[in-house]
């Protein structure tokens, strides 16, 4: 009996000190990682908590907030900007994810065949994806300079008059569709590192089976790139509606011409820092973030079951 006594004891203070240490361990985890947990409170979380607060407001950071309700998302039903963002939002993402997937695509095709030189291809096709927006921006305003531009230099040489294309509204959005195919080198190392995973046993099986390019690509290619494509699909529209800095710099922040590159990304810009609409700008920050989660559900609902994950 004095045994058990004396055993149980001993478990029990040991339990007590491994608490002790357990307790020791966390609070210099706390301190060692306090830097990062301040920051992500400070900079992420308060202003999440504080945008949805100000969406119910009237503030224009010069006074103190005044509560309206929901004055600010009533006001969005009756914008006919914020109608006309959305659309062109929708405009822009309707042509520029289906056209880049198929650019990465074609690109990861051509730079999985085994020729010489091939990392410096894909070293050069990967380079403006890392070209900085802004850059980038700037550059394209040059190239679709109407009288001096590189583009409609070349269009001249085959009898081609080029239009304004930064200057027309039906040019204006085109160009941004361009501009963010342009950048696709990251989308085409993701499809090139699919590819590269496709067993080779498939293929010459398929082969054998006397099945031609196109089958093959069909039946075997592209059930092992759906998960990637599914993952471009997604990043794409999550990006798309967030879609900002050209627009920004190809306007000058106007959302010209006549609106027509005036993206949902501008037009939350323009509230918040231009008109001084903190609520406003707050509200339609939320209803992105409504839209983006119930597009994203849509699409996962819609399409998940179609991705293949190697029999997984």
């Amino acid at each position: 009996m004095a045994a058990t006594t004396h055993q149980a004891g001993s478990s029990g203070l040991s339990r007590g000190r491994w608490s002790a240490r357990a307790r020791h361990d966390f609070l210099w985890g706390l301190i060692f990682t306090s830097p990062a947990i301040l920051g992500l409170l400070l900079f992420r979380v308060y202003p999440v908590i504080a945008s949805l607060y100000y969406s119910f407001t009237s503030y224009s950071i010069f006074g103190s907030p005044r509560w309206i309700g929901l004055e600010n998302y009533r006001n969005l039903i009756s914008d006919q900007n914020f109608w006309k963002s959305l659309f062109n939002t929708v405009y822009f993402l309707s042509f520029s994810i289906p056209l880049g997937i198929i650019v990465g695509l074609g690109l990861a095709l051509l730079l999985n065949m085994k020729v010489r030189g091939m990392s410096f291809y894909r070293t050069i096709f990967f380079l403006p994806s890392i070209v900085p927006a802004v850059a980038s921006a700037v550059i394209f305003n040059y190239v679709f300079d109407p009288q001096y531009g590189i583009l409609n230099n070349m269009l001249r040489v085959f009898g081609i008059n080029g239009p304004g294309w930064l200057s027309h509204p039906s040019w204006a959005m085109p160009a941004l569709i361009v501009i963010s195919i342009w950048g696709v080198g990251n989308l085409m190392l993701i499809l090139l590192a699919g590819l590269q995973d496709v067993p080779q046993d498939l293929y010459d099986a398929a082969f054998v089976d006397g099945a031609a390019w196109v089958q093959r690509f069909r039946h075997v290619t592209l059930p092992f790139l759906s998960p990637h494509l599914f993952f471009a699909l997604i990043t794409g529209l999550i990006a798309g509606f967030q879609y900002f800095a050209q627009p920004y710099v190809i306007s000058n922040g106007t959302g010209g011409p006549a609106r027509s590159t005036l993206v949902y990304g501008l037009f939350l810009w323009q509230n918040a820092f231009k008109f001084f609409k903190m609520g406003y700008a707050s509200a339609m920050a939320w209803v992105l973030l409504v839209i983006i989660v119930i597009t994203t559900l849509v699409t996962f609902r819609a399409l998940s079951r179609r991705v293949y994950y190697g029999g997984a």
